[in-house]
């Protein structure tokens, strides 16, 4: 019996900073330990020394190398340079597999593929939305013009990874059914993170912990924890861990509000540093994919408060109280009320421990990842009975 060679894959996205990012290393993490060979590109504009660090721990595993290069978020003229700096490296690097994720990463990886694959390159070129383009609304001139080039770019594309159920509703809904090979792959987190993380002695009692951005409501959990503040008739106490572009205008609404010794804004740090801050978390996103913050604070046995969006009912329980609807501070405030005051809420609104490890750990994540990509290899398809191992 003849053994799967190993994979040379290389993953392209924009931003080092949230879910993308971490889904990147957990798959770089478990595919370098199993004899394959990864590389990273993605933008060189975003991040600060967490990320740094992040990518520092990260270096040994990628032996095909690390390339940062400036990639904006917006659409302009800069991505033709940036899209020629990507491929000359790319070029270099010959890989068997290249893995786009998010919109801009996922447009630059299928192009830069089909421009080597007319070369003579057999890369296989694979794609994951993790949210991006599908957070537009479809019925206006951006959505359109996004959805219609996500159809075009299905074209370049062998197999398409959606990190939930929603997020392929999503799809199937704004852009239409995939035309080629897709997979349902969960986000999974390591073996190491199921494990309870208590808090610390001089614990606040909630914590937002993620991208400061409007998307992920940092704005929504400052009015919903004023509003319990009043319900309770009662200080509070609360951190809000994370860096992004909208950072300063949250420390402003907290200062005139009068909330500046109550709700500590931090920087971003290691999630299990952040976890011994608070025992409750809340995720008040407007929009979603599959937030790795719940999956991790879930396993560290947090109580955990969000919004009914993305896939996050998939991993809470499609009928959990811990969920409200996005956007109503006054909804959210009440189940943050229960939360703190109610004995046993965490017992009977979170997940059972055991059947969520087994559905939601890296390595499971990281076969199925491999499994696709062997699916869609040239040599696979052209040799079908080759066993996959």
């Amino acid at each position: 019996m003849q053994e799967a060679r190993p994979l040379r894959i290389i993953h392209c996205f924009r931003s080092p900073i949230g879910g993308i990012f971490r889904h990147v290393r957990d798959l770089v993490e478990q595919h370098d330990a199993a004899g394959h060979e990864v590389g990273v590109i993605c933008d060189s504009l975003t991040g600060g020394a967490y990320e740094q660090a992040l990518f520092e721990a990260l270096t040994p595993r990628l032996k095909l190398g690390l390339t940062r290069l400036p990639i904006r978020r917006a659409v302009g003229f800069g991505d033709i340079g940036a899209a020629h700096a990507c491929y000359r490296q790319i070029k270099s690097l010959r890989p068997d597999v290249l893995h786009g994720h998010g919109a801009k990463g996922g447009a630059l990886a299928r192009i830069i593929g089909s421009v080597l694959r007319v070369q003579g390159s057999r890369v296989a070129r694979f794609y994951s939305p993790h949210g991006g383009s599908l957070h537009y609304r479809k019925r206006t001139l951006a959505g359109e013009a996004i959805f219609a080039l996500e159809r075009l770019l299905e074209r370049q594309t062998e197999g398409i990874a959606f990190v939930c159920a929603h997020e392929q509703r999503d799809y199937v809904r704004k852009v239409g059914p995939p035309r080629h090979t897709f997979r349902l792959i969960h986000n999974g987190i390591a073996e190491a993170e199921f494990a309870p993380v208590p808090p610390a002695a001089n614990a606040v009692d909630f914590g937002f912990i993620g991208m400061l951005r409007d998307l992920k409501g940092p704005d929504v959990f400052i009015d919903a924890f004023q509003r319990t503040e009043r319900r309770l008739e009662r200080p509070l106490s609360a951190v809000i861990v994370g860096d992004g572009p909208d950072r300063d205008r949250y420390a402003g609404m907290i200062e005139k509000r009068g909330l500046g010794r109550r709700i500590h804004l931090l920087p971003a740090m290691r999630v299990a540093e952040a976890f011994q801050l608070t025992d409750i978390v809340v995720v008040p996103s407007r929009a979603e994919s599959f937030p790795y913050i719940v999956l991790e604070a879930v396993a560290a046995g947090k109580s955990v408060i969000a919004s009914r969006v993305g896939g996050i009912p998939e991993a809470l329980g499609k009928e959990s109280a811990a969920l409200v609807p996005p956007d109503d501070p006054d909804r959210l405030s009440a189940v943050m009320t229960e939360a703190l005051t109610s004995p046993g809420w965490k017992a009977r609104t979170m997940p059972e421990h055991e059947a969520f490890h087994q559905r939601f750990s890296a390595a499971t994540m990281a076969a199925n990842m491999l499994e696709l990509y062997r699916s869609q290899m040239p040599e696979e398809r052209e040799a079908p009975s080759r066993p996959v191992l």
